[in-house]
């Protein structure tokens, strides 16, 4: 323990013997160290928070994309935002214009504000915006043209979006319809060569397929035509033409007479269908029946030469066979037109076996065609109706929650702490200095350590007598040195002062 306190008084003489050395060091040490803080720039930092609010302006399930529209469309002005295009407006918008003369300085100003500004996103649609500048008008300026630029991009972007989106769609729609009627003319052309008037929709085996499908219908509607023919037939066979005139109804060829023939003849073929009397159309005809049986009896028949009147029945029969044989008629035309269209398209796909697989191709492209189409077309009548909406009313609304704030004092660098570790650097600069050259000097402060460097022994030490003028020297140097230090912690105040005095004046 004796040891370690020999060599502190020990290193404490060295120094002290060479107080001025450090002192010196010292001064020198600080003088560089303060000068370079001096030249550091203040910088200045303004907050301020922004509230997006993202209003659906149109009802639920009309435009379910709007929600997410407006949130992209908030991001993309946050994105741009920090353009060199917004921010050549925020350099001309603020006391910034100032400092520029050329284009060449309104770069380098937008290259420094990049790296100036930050705009963070937040919970809740919250956004920070933090602006760093020389002084602190200059940082509110420009943290409050970027809220003015956040605003005012948006609600521009948005319609001019809509507009060339619009723009856009009516294009894509145009050539996409040039197309599509081309599709359709070539996809008429194809069935009027190859399909003709075979019925159904579809390929051309589902073409043939359905009218395979229809003449096993007409083939049966025709049996039962050609059944019921026959069947009328027979009953008109049995059936007399004429029968004896006489009293109550007597029918003729009157008007009334022709309609109560005709209703008697629906009624029995309602019969031979097997329609029972309580059948609706059975109780209909009977109505009909009766109405037409009084209008008969008040109308003068007509007889002939032997006194006979024609028979209802049998006229009514006849009646009946002319439909069937009309109908039996029409089936049988259909049944040819059919066999006809099958046995032609038969002989096209027998000439040519690539035409089912280009009426495919034929019908992709147009399907495609027309789902690309209708797309488009419901996609533009979206964009219209928000464009319309957006136009009437704001889909995003913004507030300013925190206005950008004046800062008081420079956030960088911090001068009173550099200030100070400076001082401390230039103290130990200086006391290591006069250390180190007492380390390198062949001094020896005591006896003990000369005796053990040269290896002799010594005898004894003499004291050092100082004279009356000696002393009052040494007295003299020491306030010399006193003052010296004095005068660097009195710089180093002075330099707080001076520091202090400059924020109160930035603020």
């Amino acid at each position: 323990m004796g040891g370690i306190i020999e060599e502190i008084r020990i290193a404490l003489h060295a120094i002290w013997t060479r107080r001025w050395l450090g002192l010196a060091v010292a001064w020198a040490v600080c003088i560089a160290g303060w000068l370079v803080v001096s030249q550091m720039p203040s910088k200045y930092e303004s907050h301020a928070r922004v509230f997006v609010q993202l209003n659906n302006v149109l009802p639920a399930g009309v435009d379910p994309s709007q929600a997410s529209d407006a949130a992209r469309d908030v991001d993309t002005v946050r994105q741009t935002l920090t353009s060199a295009v917004s921010l050549e407006k925020v350099v001309r918008g603020t006391d910034l214009a100032q400092t520029v003369s050329s284009d060449r300085d309104v770069a380098d100003r937008v290259g420094s504000l990049q790296n100036a500004i930050k705009i963070v996103a937040q919970q809740d649609n919250l956004f920070e915006i933090t602006t760093t500048a020389a002084t602190p008008r200059l940082a509110t300026q420009i943290t409050q043209k970027l809220i003015d630029l956040f605003v005012e991009t948006n609600l521009s972007e948005d319609r001019t979006q809509s507009s060339q989106a619009i723009t856009f769609l009516d294009g894509q729609l145009d050539a996409l319809g040039r197309k599509l009627q081309d599709a359709e003319g070539k996809r008429a052309d194809f069935q009027n060569r190859y399909l003709g008037a075979l019925p159904g929709t579809g390929s051309i085996a589902d073409r043939i397929g359905a009218a395979r499908t229809q003449m096993s219908q007409v083939d049966g509607d025709l049996a039962a035509a050609q059944s019921s023919l026959a069947a009328i037939s027979g009953q008109m066979a049995g059936t007399q033409r004429s029968v004896p005139g006489g009293g109550g109804i007597a029918p003729g060829v009157g008007p009334a007479r022709a309609r109560l023939a005709l209703v008697q003849g629906q009624l029995a073929d309602a019969r031979a269908r097997g329609f029972t009397d309580s059948h609706p159309d059975v109780v209909a005809l009977k109505q009909q029946l009766a109405q037409a049986q009084a209008a008969a009896r008040s109308e003068p028949a007509a007889t002939g030469a032997d006194g006979s009147v024609p028979n209802p029945a049998y006229l009514s029969l006849q009646a009946m066979l002319a439909d069937k044989q009309s109908a039996v008629a029409a089936l049988q035309m259909r049944k040819r037109q059919l066999q006809g269209d099958l046995d032609l398209l038969n002989s096209k796909l027998a000439g040519d076996p690539e035409v089912a697989a280009e009426q495919g191709d034929i019908d992709r492209n147009y399907d495609v065609l027309k789902q690309q189409y209708d797309q488009l077309l419901a996609q533009r009548e979206q964009v219209k109706l928000r464009s319309s909406a957006q136009s009437q009313t704001d889909a995003v609304k913004f507030s300013v929650i925190d206005p950008p704030t004046m800062p008081r004092t420079p956030t960088a660098p911090n001068r009173p702490l550099l200030l100070t570790g400076v001082l401390l650097a230039g103290l130990g600069a200086g006391i290591g200095a006069a250390f180190a050259i007492g380390r390198v000097q062949a001094t020896f402060a005591t006896a003990q350590r000369l005796e053990k460097a040269t290896g002799i022994g010594v005898i004894g030490s003499i004291g050092e007598m100082v004279t009356r003028a000696q002393e009052e020297r040494r007295r003299r140097q020491l306030t010399w040195f006193a003052g010296g230090a004095a005068g660097l912690a009195v710089a180093y105040v002075a330099l707080l002062g001076v520091e202090m005095l400059q924020r109160g004046m930035a603020a």
